[in-house]
């Protein structure tokens, strides 16, 4: 295949997929890794897609899941930030629901000396806490999706209902002030909704790139959240809007 003809296609599939891997690619095309690194590269000059460790994604799209292995590479200083902030809130004796973000997984790398209940739908945090004799870990069951590693689906929303939590750790696809939160997966959006549900305290993780903007399936609406917290400084209209329904804001610049 002539590369012209390659980029083509592999521009096809990441406005289809939202994010490839260059491991994929490379057998797809048949290829060398540098090679479509090559083309990668090509693609972001142009303003296709944005590279990041071992693939790229396209940030836009209402229905865009990116590949939880990538997202682990992506702002990884702010996700490490507001990891920090959320293990402050966490007192021994909780019992604390960690969703499927690479967020939560930061989190779950902050508990080492904590006596805790840790529930989590993540087979990523499950793995990284399994051999924490602090942590009574709970696993909720349901198909698995390799693209998020995670359980989801009916299972799994059943499965939460047997669990309720004094914190849980919520990140999203997208936040606004008009539509609230929501999420670019309806299955991962609803095991977040059901956690927002069970819990005494809610916090919502986002980074600065979630803000002003809308993806597929809702989560809750703002007011459902007691705490935002986000790695860079927000804008003066969203202070008062937080500020108006009591939700504590953490700007972890």
């Amino acid at each position: 295949m002539l590369p012209v003809a390659r980029k083509a296609k592999i521009k096809e599939i990441i406005m289809e997929q939202k994010s490839v891997t260059v491991a994929a690619l490379t057998s797809l095309f048949n290829v060398t890794e540098e090679t479509i690194r090559r083309d990668l590269k090509q693609l972001e000059d142009e303003g296709v897609l944005i590279r990041t460790y071992g693939g790229a994604y396209v940030p836009d799209g209402v229905q865009n899941d990116v590949n939880v292995n990538l997202r682990e590479h992506i702002h990884v200083d702010g996700k490490k930030r507001m990891a920090e902030r959320c293990a402050e809130f966490i007192a021994n004796g909780d019992s604390i629901f960690l969703d499927a973000s690479t967020t939560s997984l930061y989190i779950a790398q902050q508990l080492e000396n904590k006596r805790i209940t840790v529930v989590t739908n993540s087979l990523k945090i499950a793995n990284a806490l399994i051999d924490n004799s602090n942590v009574h870990l709970v696993m909720i069951g349901g198909g698995i999706s390799s693209s998020s590693m995670s359980a989801l689906g009916r299972n799994a929303e059943l499965n939460m209902n047997s669990y309720f939590f004094d914190l849980a750790f919520i990140s999203c696809r997208s936040v606004s002030m008009q539509h609230g939160i929501t999420d670019s997966n309806e299955q991962q959006a609803e095991v977040r909704r059901l956690a927002v549900e069970r819990a005494n305290k809610v916090y919502l993780v986002a980074d600065f790139t979630k803000f002003d903007r809308t993806s597929f399936a809702s989560i809750c609406p703002l007011d459902r959240i007691h705490t935002l917290v986000t790695d860079k400084q927000l804008g003066e209209d969203w202070h008062e809007f937080l500020d108006s329904r009591n939700i504590s804001l953490h700007e972890c610049v």
